[in-house]
């Protein structure tokens, strides 16, 4: 934390320096404006026109250019003017150069007790702390899980109003098994961040497994007012069909599951969610989904254009892809051969993904790709060949027919 106020204090001496600028010039600017004033000779040179003015209208007048009445009037409309340009000229006496520096004090402290207040508020010193405490015991060669959350306890009786706190408290009673205190931490977070559907979710979840799995009437409260805001928040819907499969309703659980996986990001609970699927579709007496998907994928059957067979050699590396429609994922199978193995029929399935987030089972058309590089590398090169297929149907290949890509194009 020192360094954090000295970084603040070496931000602020330059705002105090500017503040003490003026007080620098001042003596210098009163000089300038005293001879200013001393030898200001607007108003003579004001009346001097007049005069000019005045004698030309009264050489008009005698010539007969102008009446009487003319005369009077651009008199009148000349000593008018001649009033403006002088009415103001009348000045306040000029100060001292001295005069007014007690301001530049009083404004200085005023603007460093202000930063320092403003950043008490809304600064994130609190969360400074947080992060020290974490690389201390990180640090220490005795430092535990116990060690920090008993620190972390220590920053709640601190800064009890630091939603951070509580958020990284709630999880750490949650795997340690002090659930009571979790559930106290969670209720915290919620009083200060506010009755939001993702914090609702994790409290309904947390009650419903310490209940024993029974849908009580608090969790039951809990779970409505979060669909109320959410329907489709994942955490509720997965502690719904975890009571409906406990339940013997099987298929109200796969219904529930499969809601929360369309709005989940983590693989990892979206691979717990399928595994539960699975199961509860193994008490119906119906084959999986990942049973079913499993088997599908695409045939296909790869050729070289005649006319371009002379620009590549026998050794030449073939990549054979399927990506899906809109070009948003990794692609979902890829077989990698040679030239020589040309012309050739492959199978594209789960088992070519190079990641279980994108595989080709989990769409239902794919664009195949198949480029000729003869550098070897998986990205497109100028020279390459290649050629491709849109809208090619993923179903089981046992009963698919191969669909056939011809390279026949040169990469630019």
């Amino acid at each position: 934390m020192t360094l954090l106020w000295i970084a603040i204090a070496v931000l602020l001496v330059p705002a105090l320096w500017l503040l003490v600028s003026p007080l620098r010039n001042a003596r210098a600017l009163h000089d300038q404006q005293r001879d200013f004033e001393a030898n200001d000779t607007s108003a003579e040179q004001n009346v001097a026109i007049f005069k000019r003015r005045l004698a030309s209208l009264e050489a008009a007048q005698e010539r007969g250019d102008i009446d009487a009445a003319r005369f009077e009037e651009d008199r009148l409309e000349l000593e008018r003017s001649l009033l403006e340009d002088t009415a103001f000229r009348e000045r306040r006496p000029l100060k001292t150069a001295s005069a007014g520096r007690i301001v530049v004090p009083l404004v200085m402290v005023a603007v460093v007790a202000v930063s320092v207040i403003w950043y008490q508020h809304k600064g994130a010193e609190g969360d400074l702390v947080l992060l020290a405490v974490q690389q201390e015991v990180q640090n220490d060669p005795e430092g535990s899980l116990a060690m920090y959350i008993e620190r972390m306890e220590e920053q709640a009786e601190r800064q009890p109003d630091n939603p951070n706190v509580w958020s990284t408290l709630f999880p750490l009673y949650r795997e340690t098994g002090q659930m009571p205190k979790a559930v106290n931490a969670l209720e915290r977070l919620i009083e200060i961040e506010g009755r939001i559907p993702p914090l609702l979710a994790q409290l309904a979840q947390i009650r419903f497994f310490m209940a024993e799995r029974e849908l009580t009437n608090e969790v039951q409260a809990l779970v409505d007012e979060t669909l109320e805001q959410d329907p489709r928040q994942p955490t509720v819907l997965g502690l719904l069909g975890v009571n409906a499969f406990d339940n013997g309703d099987y298929q109200q659980a796969i219904d529930h599951w499969r809601r929360a996986i369309a709005n989940i990001e983590d693989p990892n609970t979206v691979a717990s969610l399928r595994e539960g699927i699975r199961v509860a579709q193994e008490r119906m007496g119906i084959e999986s989904e990942e049973a079913i998907a499993e088997g599908n994928g695409i045939r296909v059957r790869v050729a070289l254009d005649e006319e371009l067979a002379g620009r590549v050699g026998v050794n030449d590396t073939v990549f054979i892809t399927a990506r899906d429609l809109e070009g948003e994922l990794p692609p979902l199978a890829v077989v990698r051969a040679q030239v020589s193995e040309l012309p050739m029929t492959v199978t594209l399935n789960d088992s070519a993904a190079m990641s279980p987030q994108a595989q080709i089972s989990q769409v239902r058309e794919a664009r195949l790709v198949v480029r000729v590089s003869p550098s070897g590398q998986a990205t497109p090169q100028p020279g390459d060949l290649f050629g491709d297929l849109e809208s090619v149907s993923v179903g089981p290949i046992d009963e698919g027919e191969a669909v056939e890509v011809v390279i026949n194009r040169v990469f630019e």
